[in-house]
């Protein structure tokens, strides 16, 4: 099932997909919703607190929390459904995606992929592709805390298991009506502002 009016960005750590939703929704603040996994609900609360290293939990009960954090981004009160019902167009920053190439690095594609084999797919997924040493330089300008994915290992084996999951959601039996769009992260912040509303504006 493809959720219409449903926008999903999906990159590694520092590509750039928060700043490019930012753009995106300011075009039309009364038409565009920003919303993010993990959420700023209770589940998605205590996943940043673990992202953050406040405590750490084993790999598999990662991928629970963070499915059971999407199903209510998607169908807990004034999740995406809710706000498509309302008219709006959704932007997520990360979906369920995000988990097939993240928590497979720890725990194997396995228990990801049976967790997230339900949820509906976006009618637009912007794939951000960027070399990991670039992104995670840029994710350390920032001068923040970082979280515990933020190491260039990992964002190594996360960067090629995106593709592998890019690759395998373009194929047709699997994307459905889904569009894919993939982005150079590396582009200046306007090139790519504008190859994503060229996508984008025909919602309207």
């Amino acid at each position: 099932m493809t959720l219409k009016n449903f926008i999903v960005f999906e990159g590694i750590d520092g590509s750039g997909t928060s700043t490019q939703i930012k753009k995106l929704v300011e075009r039309d603040l009364n038409k565009f919703v920003a919303t993010a996994e993990p959420t700023k609900k209770e589940t998605g609360l205590f996943l940043r607190k673990m992202l953050g290293g406040d405590f750490s939990v084993d790999s598999k009960t990662a991928a629970y929390l963070f499915a059971a954090d999407r199903c209510e981004h998607i169908y807990g009160k004034d999740g995406v459904i809710d706000l498509l019902n309302q008219g709006k167009i959704v932007v997520s920053d990360r979906y369920f995606f995000s988990s097939l190439a993240y928590q497979s690095v720890s725990c194997g594609n396995e228990l990801p992929r049976l967790l997230n084999s339900q949820f509906p797919l976006p009618e637009i997924l912007f794939y951000f592709y960027i070399d990991p040493e670039i992104s995670l330089k840029r994710v350390e300008d920032r001068n923040e805390k970082k979280e515990i994915y933020e190491k260039i290992d990992y964002q190594k084996k996360t960067a090629a298991l995106y593709e592998e999951v890019i690759n395998e959601y373009s194929k047709p039996e699997l994307k459905g009506e889904m569009k894919i769009i993939k982005i150079d992260a590396s582009k200046s912040i306007e090139e790519i502002s504008q190859i994503i509303w060229q996508n984008v504006q025909g919602m309207y």
